[in-house]
């Protein structure tokens, strides 16, 4: 039979697995999540076509700036499908798959570089203080809870899973949970674009995930990764 080298997720290391394998667990990963609906054709132009209507669209109304469109328009000759790949996960029972979609090439993709240079920041801002990003972040956290008289002998630590994770948040409750977040924090405007603009960006990003696998054309439903 056929074999399939990948590098694994988190630790980086190979992993060797048949072709058969992966195309199960790929397959039942897609029954299971529901994710992902099958297209009739390749829906790159039209993807293509829907970004440049709404990019014109706002700057004919100056919700965006001329360099802000410069950064976010598509290159015609530049743009590519995005494909779904699976990588394995040997450090969970059962080796199961995890989904990338490379879309570096998408015409979404200007938009989706520009949204993350203007929102990171502000979460970065705002949720840095909460948001622990690797191990060593996590010691220096554990030092400075220590310090501050929080580790008590009956502290409990837990940790938890979450399954699925990329393919299981509603896309338009995300967006939902994007646009409180802003106003939480009191932005109307980031860099002078109105917020219900933002979230008109990020919706054409989230929506417009599609992509080949196996000679067939799908677009994401659920998730948005």
């Amino acid at each position: 039979g056929n074999y399939i080298l990948r590098e694994t997720d988190k630790s980086g290391i190979f992993h060797i697995g048949t072709s058969v394998d992966y195309e199960k667990k790929a397959e039942a990963y897609r029954q299971k999540t529901g994710a992902y609906i099958e297209l009739d054709s390749n829906p790159l132009w039209s993807v293509f076509d829907k970004v440049i209507l709404l990019l014109n669209d706002l700057r004919s109304k100056k919700y965006i700036l001329s360099w802000q469109l410069d950064k976010m328009m598509p290159k015609r000759e530049k743009i590519q499908l995005a494909y779904l790949y699976f990588i394995p996960k040997p450090h969970k029972a059962g080796t199961p798959l995890r989904p990338i979609v490379s879309s570096m090439s998408m015409p979404t993709t200007g938009i989706s570089k520009f949204l993350d240079k203007l929102i990171r920041p502000i979460f970065d801002k705002h949720a840095r203080s909460t948001t622990i990003i690797d191990g060593v972040d996590l010691i220096h956290r554990l030092e400075a809870y220590t310090t501050n008289g929080y580790l008590k002998p009956k502290t409990y630590f837990c940790t938890f899973d979450i399954t699925d994770l990329y393919t299981m948040l509603p896309q338009e409750e995300s967006l939902d949970i994007l646009i409180e977040f802003l106003v939480q924090h009191d932005y109307q405007k980031v860099q002078n674009i109105p917020i219900d603009i933002i979230r008109k960006l990020a919706l054409i990003v989230i929506k417009e995930n599609v992509f080949v696998y196996e000679k067939k054309f799908y677009r994401q439903v659920i998730g948005g990764a």
